[in-house]
């Protein structure tokens, strides 16, 4: 196994507020971090040495980024596949492409899953308006249209509750190729977070009650109660097969519905998660630094819980302006991503609460 020891310098392929974060952990285990990224600048900029701006189709620029460090890891799945396999030629990247193929595709995730024996939604692929009719019939009216590629945070999405929005629908989402999920009754939303090692270790935080508003994270709460952690097992023993499967190393995301019949899983992140902020202080290691010593081949860290309930807040627009009144309370942890425009859905920080 290699292993990359503190002072080598870890390559990141993104520069937003996940790989802030994932800079500062490797900072404080005593690496250098080098963004790269199609952007002049972003939240990570503030916290790594060296940016680099270059496309992630531009193979020349990504040879000389992968000679410029030790090990290459990303901090969001709408990267192409092609680029983290240019770079495995120069060098180790942690995780690997496979995964960020299958988390693209949101027909091929719905497929790899229900192989290993996962439940899911009930779906259809969806090529045309036709097929969103016939799909339509054979999973029934209420649904949700999805696009099959990108789309985030409620995007690339449109409702059905009738036959007759097919059309509008169809159009909501550029007429592409797309997905079609029936409607799952549920009685709460959460997510595993694991981290793996390079050996195969596998550990798993707390998992997180979440809360969401107009398709973006608000809270995430844990302990999640006695619902969420009743499914535990069933959802941790799919994540650990897909962990496997993909011969992951590092954090690995995976999003389910809690429901009647058990766990169903809707998407997996193949990344440290939004749902997993409240880690920073209140694990013993937070996602983000087990990611950093996953990838660099390091011990993993313990993943307990650091008091008796956390609870984080995503500050979404205007919100982070407030973060005087967030910051007179002692107990509040404020994270402020560095953006300097707050719009209407953007992710501004998040703040986390710990009850001991």
């Amino acid at each position: 196994m290699t292993i990359i020891p503190p002072g080598s310098t870890i390559g990141i392929l993104g520069g937003g507020q996940l790989g802030r974060m994932i800079a500062i952990a490797a900072a404080q285990l005593g690496y250098r971090t080098h963004i790269y990224a199609p952007e002049t600048s972003g939240p990570a900029a503030d916290v790594s040495p060296r940016w680099t701006q270059g496309a992630y189709e531009d193979a020349d620029a990504l040879a000389a980024f992968a000679d410029s460090v030790d090990v290459v890891t990303y901090e969001f799945e709408n990267i192409d596949p092609s680029a983290v396999e240019v770079l495995a030629t120069h060098g180790l990247v942690r995780p690997g492409a496979q995964a960020l193929r299958i988390a693209q595709d949101r027909l091929a995730e719905k497929r790899f899953v229900c192989d290993l024996g996962g439940l899911t939604a009930p779906f259809a692929p969806v090529e045309s308006l036709d097929d969103l009719e016939e799909a339509l019939d054979q999973i029934g009216s209420k649904a949700i249209l999805k696009t099959n590629r990108m789309g985030y945070d409620g995007k690339g999405q449109a409702r059905l509750s009738d036959p007759g929005d097919a059309v509008g629908a169809w159009n909501a989402i550029g007429r592409q190729s797309a997905i079609l999920e029936g409607f799952v009754t549920f009685a709460q939303e959460f997510s595993v977070i694991l981290v793996r090692g390079a050996h195969g270790e596998i550990r798993f935080w707390d998992s997180a009650a979440n809360v969401h508003t107009d398709g973006i994270l608000d809270t995430s709460t844990v302990p999640a109660g006695p619902l969420i952690e009743g499914q535990l097992p069933e959802a941790r023993a799919l994540a650990s097969k897909v962990a496997d499967a993909l011969d992951y190393v590092g954090v690995l995301t995976l999003e389910f519905f809690a429901s009647a019949d058990g766990p169903v899983f809707n998407e997996m992140a193949p990344r440290v998660h939004n749902s997993g902020h409240w880690t920073i202080e209140g694990a013993l290691t937070s996602q983000f630094e087990n990611h950093v010593r996953a990838i660099c081949g390091l011990p993993l860290g313990d993943t307990r819980l650091a008091a008796a309930k956390v609870e984080m807040h995503n500050l979404i627009g205007e919100q982070a302006n407030d973060w005087q009144r967030i910051l007179s309370d002692p107990a509040n942890h404020l994270h402020l991503y560095g953006k300097h425009e707050a719009r209407p859905g953007r992710k501004m920080g998040h703040v986390t609460r710990l009850t001991l």
